[in-house]
């Protein structure tokens, strides 16, 4: 009976780890980097070749709880140009997912007086979903427990970027092509497409010495009409050789009268080249207990081609 629920439970799980064409951004993304939300930032700071590795560890302490690691590399080439790629492996149990990303932006410069700029972004985009069976046990006949379930699928992502001197305002609409189900089950959303708006300012204090941004990250599926937003909040203090932030998101379900689902809060450094961030996500819904252990995203960076005076 218990190898019976397990599989149960592993199979239920295709219809919603299988539809992410790329790892959706926990509420600690701001631990990371604006091109982990948008492929429209690849390369958008021309004097930094930035690398950051991250990983996320969900329910610590429970065996085979879902974790996370992820790798992220952008780059200015030519002019007017970014180049960027994002590579990812998540496992969940018996489920297991490999994909990335490959991105290209460009980026058009309105008004230099007032820094007003615009930049469009494309993702190719891939994963292999991966069910492992090898330890089932009493499987039946159930056409989709059986050797080597897997599937592999494509898809796109468009980013549209304004950035007027502090304020920055970014549209996606990601996974545009509908997906191939037919390895798995028919009845499984076909139309994954979902749409991201990320936005904020950022305050200047004591001739910059100080930054204050409060952003809004939202996000809707078109399939069956969620929405979720995060509210987020960060502070930095700039150094004679990099800057010490600190910042708090969470995020609420917006199609559920804004009912809270986790709290997040984050902190990181920048020394010269190297940066180190941390996040902690704790769930506040109390229909999800499992998540109740919180989690945990370590982020460990470094910028090539650094200048003191480049801010990010």
């Amino acid at each position: 009976m218990k190898k019976l629920f397990v599989i149960i439970f592993v199979l239920s799980t295709v219809k919603m780890i299988g539809q992410e064409f790329k790892m959706a951004p926990y509420t600690q993304y701001l631990v990371e980097n604006p091109f982990t939300i948008s492929p429209a930032y690849a390369g958008f700071d021309e004097d930094i070749h930035r690398l950051r590795v991250a990983g996320v560890f969900q329910w610590v302490g429970l065996k085979d709880a879902p974790n996370t690691q992820t790798i992220s590399y952008d780059t200015r080439v030519w002019e007017r140009s970014g180049v960027g790629a994002i590579l990812y492996n998540d496992s969940n149990g018996n489920t297991s997912q490999i994909g990335g990303q490959l991105s290209f932006a460009h980026h058009l410069t309105i008004n230099d007086e007032n820094d007003q700029y615009i930049s469009f972004g494309l993702s190719y985009k891939f994963v292999q979903f991966r069910i492992d069976v090898s330890n089932f046990e009493n499987t039946g006949n159930d056409p989709n427990v059986g050797a080597n379930i897997s599937s592999i699928n494509s898809n796109f992502e468009a980013a549209f970027l304004y950035r007027l001197e502090k304020f920055f305002f970014s549209f996606n609409a990601s996974n545009i092509l509908n997906k191939n189900v037919k390895v798995f089950d028919e009845s499984e959303p076909k139309k994954l497409r979902n749409y991201y708006i990320y936005t904020g300012y950022t305050f200047e204090l004591e001739d910059g010495e100080y930054e204050l941004e409060p952003s809004l990250y939202f996000k809707y599926f078109e399939s069956d009409g969620r929405s979720a937003t995060d509210l987020n909040f960060k502070a930095r203090k700039y150094t004679d050789d990099g800057y010490l932030w600190a910042g708090v998101g969470g995020r609420f379900f917006t199609d559920q009268s804004f009912e809270p689902a986790y709290v997040s809060p984050m902190l990181g450094l920048k020394k010269q080249k190297f940066y180190v961030g941390y996040g902690f996500q704790y769930n506040i819904n109390q229909s999800v207990e499992l998540n109740n252990a919180g989690t945990h995203l370590l982020t460990l960076g470094i910028d090539f081609d650094h200048s003191s005076n480049t801010r990010w």
